[in-house]
């Protein structure tokens, strides 16, 4: 569905990437992996507009598209859920599921629609808010998480990235968050999943991309992959 093709990128005399490349499909869970300063960040910026590349391209289907700027991005259908979650805390739920995709002025009846369809969409991800009209901070973490990716997903985009979806969240919260991106992949979505948790990675994923000091180290099937593999790739220790 999306490849990143010979990706490189420097800035002054460090090398962030350095020929990466990464095909990511319909229906699967990519899990996006390596060390602090792997390149895992700035690979991400690349594939949602906000860093322009000095060399290779973006194809989406097999043809070279433009991803100059954010917006770019989300022409192409890639929605991208950062680790920050960009929320307005002192907005409700449906405020922040549909902050920056207003159109027209506010209405009552606008109002309503938007709130039928917070609902519809919260429901179908069974995402479970007992009132949907209290601010955001009042949520739990794994809460605010799910509100996050729900808001990726009012575009109807192909591609969701999630950077660091599970950091600094409990037990309970945490399998929240991982059931529901089991439920992004039963949608149909490619999804790119950002994670120094192998075992949040091992849980979810269908394929491991390693990144190793700006390079592509490795790739695996989760299933039938031993983590010391994955951990060989990440820390340059063995032979891939």
């Amino acid at each position: 569905m999306l490849s990143a093709i010979g990706v490189s990128k420097r800035y002054n005399a460090v090398q962030a990437l350095d020929g990466v490349s990464l095909d990511l499909r319909a229906g699967e869970v990519v899990a996006l992996v390596g060390d602090n300063g792997a390149g895992k960040s700035t690979l991400v910026k690349v594939i949602s507009g906000v860093v322009t590349p000095d060399e290779g391209r973006i194809e989406q289907d097999g043809h070279p598209v433009r991803v100059n700027d954010p917006l770019d991005a989300q022409r192409i259908g890639v929605s991208t859920v950062h680790q920050d979650l960009a929320l307005c805390e002192n907005l409700d739920v449906i405020a922040n599921l549909f902050l920056g995709a207003e159109r027209h002025r506010w209405s009552v009846l606008r109002h309503i629609r938007m709130e039928r369809t917070a609902r519809d969409l919260l429901s179908s991800l069974d995402v479970r808010i007992r009132d949907i009209g209290v601010p955001v901070a009042m949520l739990s973490g794994g809460q605010r998480q799910s509100v996050a990716i729900a808001r990726a997903l009012i575009g109807e985009p192909r591609v969701v990235i999630l950077d660091e979806p599970t950091a600094a969240l409990g037990v309970e919260q945490t399998a929240q968050v991982l059931a529901l991106i089991r439920r992004l992949r039963e949608r149909g979505l490619a999804v790119l999943l950002i994670s120094h948790n192998l075992a949040d990675v091992r849980a979810v994923s269908d394929r491991i991309v390693v990144l190793r000091l700006g390079r592509n180290a490795g790739e695996f099937p989760t299933e039938g992959t031993a983590p010391e593999a994955v951990v060989a790739a990440i820390t340059g220790g063995g032979s891939l």
